[in-house]
């Protein structure tokens, strides 16, 4: 199975790049995140003519969650709440079985700074999510991936200095992370990938991509009763095509797994 995990930062403004993906890597499931549409005006037309299916969970301006299969793959048992979120009203979590696997696309909330509301908001949100990583991967094989929106270790962002009582990088943020691990998943890159720096954002300003100044906030956590084969951030996605179509400021995780 080949599984991408993206955050687009709008998936109607990355369209282009969407059917890009699609096409060159022929995925057989995309867990999107930071949709930015409502339900009625997200692309299935588009995604049908590019062969593909999408269920999805939309919010409006923010958030969003989907996942795009094959037109030919089932798609079943879909579920739009996370158990125990904070905040029942943002898109921020979608499961389903596609090829005998539950997959889940998770956009955990940024938490602005420490002490501020969002910060309690997004480790109860990653509480809520370690329980239902258990499980899940108590039932059977699992990915749960998207933007976690937690840099687990030191060398997973490009200079701890500029992190300084900032988000993110917190020990709280991080033990939660341990903690979902511990519920019966693998970080998939690092599986493979033990070394590299792995970043799959970069921010827009400052000339960040150039520069290398990223973060490793987008991972795929896969039970283990799944192998994984492969894991890659497509950096190509995060530079302009050759259409010039502005890219977001994420990169798909591509990961190919052995059921």
């Amino acid at each position: 199975m080949r599984l991408i995990t993206w955050n687009v930062n709008s998936i109607r403004a990355r369209l282009p790049r969407v059917l890009e993906l699609l096409e060159q890597h022929a995925p057989d499931v995309v867990c999107v995140q930071e949709t930015k549409v409502a339900a009625e005006t997200f692309p299935h037309e588009a995604l049908a003519v590019a062969g593909y299916r999408s269920v999805e969970r939309s919010e409006g301006r923010w958030n969003g969650v989907a996942l795009l299969v094959p037109e030919d793959v089932e798609v079943t048992e879909v579920v739009t709440r996370l158990p125990g979120e904070p905040n029942p009203a943002e898109a921020r979590w979608i499961e389903a079985t596609v090829r005998g696997v539950r997959v889940a696309s998770v956009y955990v909330p940024n938490g602005r700074e420490p002490g501020h509301p969002m910060y309690l908001e997004k480790l109860t949100f990653l509480e809520a999510m370690r329980d239902q990583v258990e499980r899940l991967a108590a039932a059977g094989p699992t990915v749960v991936a998207g933007d976690l929106n937690v840099a687990y270790e030191d060398r997973d962002v490009w200079d701890m200095a500029s992190f300084v009582d900032a988000t993110h990088v917190t020990p709280p943020e991080r033990d939660a992370l341990t903690a979902i691990f511990e519920a019966g998943v693998v970080d998939a890159f690092r599986a493979v990938e033990p070394e590299a720096s792995g970043f799959t954002w970069w921010d827009y300003r400052m000339q960040a991509f150039r520069r290398k100044m990223g973060m490793r906030i987008d991972l795929a956590l896969v039970s283990r009763d799944l192998g994984v084969r492969s894991c890659a951030v497509d950096t190509s996605f995060r530079a302009a095509n050759e259409a010039g179509d502005k890219p977001s400021d994420h990169a798909p995780l591509v990961v190919g797994l052995d059921l």
